[in-house]
């Protein structure tokens, strides 16, 4: 994969990658990964399409390769994500978000429908009321000493870098359905995705709170292009309810896999692959 940073208008160095093959009959597709405030982890979902078209994915502003301090507005991140697509050369893509990265996604979209060819939603976006499900099935995985270790680590006004990883893993590890994994994966993450941008995450959410997509689900709905779709994990503690609700208020797909949870590609990657592949050839097509 070929790494590139990017020059934003002001000034701010984002690091990219690509890889495939670009095609005049194809459009391309950006991922774009969650957090907010982790840097990029889609690798492996875009080797599973890499051979279908160009594919890019980056680190957003204030992660990994993309160092940078200041105020995190939503706004600021649809406006990254337009000038990477406008200085990769592309008018329209297919964009696949993950996570937290659906509802960027769904930003995007709203903002500048003109440019979106298509959109693959990856667990996610949740809207309504998702939280206290989600916490719920979270505490259910975890053990009592799990529960207080995570709790106290919460209190911490700073951690050291082996408490940093510990809660990491702690938070982490229920987003998995594997139990035989769920650890040592936690770990692999916590350890590969830090630093964790904290003052990225608490701004990010604050301003989404400000205009959050469930009051807007009308407009996104009309600007979404058609045949989009929506995959998510059975075994997500994040209720598969929700997403199968939005698909039916968007009029997309939507397919929850079997035994899989918020890293449908690390748990089911056969079922996760196929997937994805059908939803993204059937957007990366202008003739369809």
């Amino acid at each position: 994969m070929a790494k590139h940073w990017v020059e934003m208008n002001d000034g701010v160095r984002l690091r990219t990658w690509q890889s495939g093959t670009a095609a005049v009959d194809k459009f391309p597709v950006v991922l774009v990964h969650g957090g907010p405030g982790l840097p990029d982890y889609l690798e492996p979902v875009a080797t599973s399409i890499d051979d279908m078209t160009q594919v890019h994915r980056y680190d957003q502003r204030g992660t990994g390769g993309s160092r940078w301090n200041g105020l995190h507005t939503v706004a600021r991140h649809v406006q990254d994500l337009w000038q990477l697509i406008d200085a990769w050369g592309y008018d329209r893509v297919v964009l696949v978000g993950h996570s937290y990265g659906t509802d960027l996604t769904s930003f995007f979209v709203r903002a500048h429908p003109e440019h979106v060819a298509g959109v693959v939603y990856l667990c996610g976006p949740f809207v309504g009321p998702w939280r206290d499900p989600t916490r719920t099935a979270e505490q259910a995985r975890r053990s009592d000493s799990q529960q207080a270790r995570l709790e106290a680590l919460d209190a911490l006004t700073s951690r050291t870098d082996e408490e940093e990883i510990e809660y990491l893993a702690l938070s982490w590890f229920t987003d998995h359905a594997d139990p035989d994994h769920a650890w040592d994966w936690a770990m692999a993450s916590a350890r590969a995705l830090r630093p964790i941008n904290w003052t990225m995450n608490a701004q990010v959410n604050a301003d989404k709170r400000t205009d959050p997509l469930e009051n807007t689900i009308d407009l996104l709905r009309e600007v979404l292009p058609v045949g989009s779709s929506i995959i998510g994990g059975a075994e997500d503690p994040r209720p598969a309810a929700s997403l199968r609700r939005l698909a039916v208020e968007l009029g997309c797909d939507v397919t929850i896999i079997p035994g899989a949870g918020h890293h449908p590609w690390m748990e089911r990657p056969a079922e996760f692959g196929a997937v994805l592949r059908a939803a993204v050839s059937r957007q990366v097509d202008p003739a369809r």
